[in-house]
């Protein structure tokens, strides 16, 4: 059990789905007793590990997919191509990225954003639950001894910022098409690799979740936007510009009286940022050429969970728990090998900048709060990050997390079936 992970007991956890507005309340009620008769079992059972695994190779086929430069444009495009493939309507925000003013010398380092970059600031947490290792942002690109890599991650953005598109696209509801879950993932990073974990395994799971969700078949009875957010590295700049041009559309049905909604109503955001690596605290150890190194653990952990967080201190906090708790009641009944746990740090990821405005969580593979930023993952913006990184166990995790979201969204926004 994880030291921040938020757990209730039993009674309280049963008290607080009660609470639920009925929408979530509808997350934990019971199922039939047969996979055959219950549709939410039969769309998480067209999760795919080998499929999941070749959306992630796709992904990183574009290198590191650093905003502001073709590779980012290129994965963008490819993306969006995707999608239509699976028949869910697309559509691309535009926005124009500001970069922040140089920090002038000697001022204090301000809490950094994305994600904790740039160095123990901002990182939060404790040292008292296992060794620290140090993390940063590669900024080299000869750390990267693969000279086909070397050339794709070349070129760098203008400084001077410039427009940007990121895309998105909607899965319209049967018969409340005016209220919204947006699922998302960032599909932008940095470090010279091939930003397979960070976050190409977000982005994929989103990815195949609208696959599933948009097949010829299948109803929702609420709309589902599926967001692949550009700019995360850089402080979300992606996501914030989404808020400030679509909060003050929500619910408004243009034109008036045709039933369409360009901006339904939120009623959740669920982001995912990392997604595989869960392989325990860094320790020290000897390596193979006798030198002393710290670091985790080569395996993933036979304890390794999903970890499903809101921020304690948000606006929306009691509701942002509330959706946590339903998708860790989710993660119970169709995850098929590793657990979720859930914790009040959601900070530096895309669900920020909602999470004044909408109950909002995120998914990841290791707590906000004492582990990412604390060396529990040393392929975090490092040119490792790559597909060949990581083993079956490691891309296991990242499809419980989608048959996590997958069956707790389907039941949120009243998925069904077709037989």
């Amino acid at each position: 059990m994880k030291p921040s992970a938020l757990l209730l007991p039993c009674a309280v956890f049963a008290a607080l789905a009660l609470a639920l507005p009925a929408a979530l309340a509808q997350s934990t009620a019971p199922v039939s007793a047969t996979a055959a008769q219950d549709p939410v079992a039969r769309l998480v059972g067209q999760l795919d590990l080998e499929r999941y695994k070749e959306t992630i190779r796709g992904l990183a086929r574009f290198g590191d997919r650093k905003q502001g430069t073709e590779r980012n444009r290129k994965a963008i495009d490819w993306i969006e191509a995707q999608l239509k493939s699976y028949g869910c309507a697309t559509e691309r925000i535009r926005y124009d990225y500001v970069p922040p003013a140089p920090r002038p010398p000697g001022s204090p380092r301000p809490a950094a954003a994305g994600g904790g970059r740039g160095g123990p600031a901002g990182q939060g947490g404790s040292t008292l639950f296992g060794t620290r290792a140090p993390t940063g942002v590669n900024q080299d690109p000869m750390a990267q001894p693969d000279e086909r890599l070397r050339a794709l991650n070349a070129e760098q953005p203008d400084p001077k910022g410039g427009p940007r598109e990121e895309v998105v696209c909607t899965k319209v509801g049967s018969s409340r098409p005016d209220e919204m879950y947006i699922v998302a993932a960032h599909m932008d990073g940095l470090g010279f690799g091939e930003a397979a974990n960070d976050d190409a395994s977000g982005t994929a799971l989103v990815m195949e979740l609208a696959r599933i969700l948009n097949a010829p078949g299948v109803t929702t009875e609420r709309s589902i936007r599926f967001a692949l957010w550009n700019n995360e590295e850089t402080g979300l700049n992606g996501a914030s510009a989404y808020v400030a041009q679509r909060k003050d559309l929500q619910g408004i049905e243009s034109p008036k009286g045709s039933g369409r909604y360009p901006e339904p109503r939120w009623l959740g955001m669920i982001q995912h940022d990392m997604m595989m690596f869960d392989h325990g605290m860094p320790v020290a150890r000897t390596d193979a050429n006798g030198k002393t190194v710290t670091a985790p653990p080569p395996e993933q952990r036979r304890e390794a969970d999903v970890n499903i967080e809101f921020q304690a201190n948000s606006r929306q906090a009691e509701g942002s728990q509330k959706l946590a708790w339903a998708f860790r009641a989710a993660n119970e009944q169709y995850a098929t090998d590793y657990p979720a746990a859930v914790g009040p740090h959601m900070t530096n990821t895309d669900s920020t900048p909602f999470m004044d405005l909408v109950p909002s969580i995120s998914l990841r593979e290791n707590e906000r709060g004492q582990q990412i930023g604390a060396g529990w993952n040393p392929h975090w913006h490092q040119p490792t990050d790559l597909v060949s990184t990581f083993s079956d166990k490691d891309f296991l995790l990242g499809l419980n997390a989608a048959q996590t979201t997958l069956a707790a969204i389907a039941r949120l926004a009243g998925a069904q079936e077709k037989k």
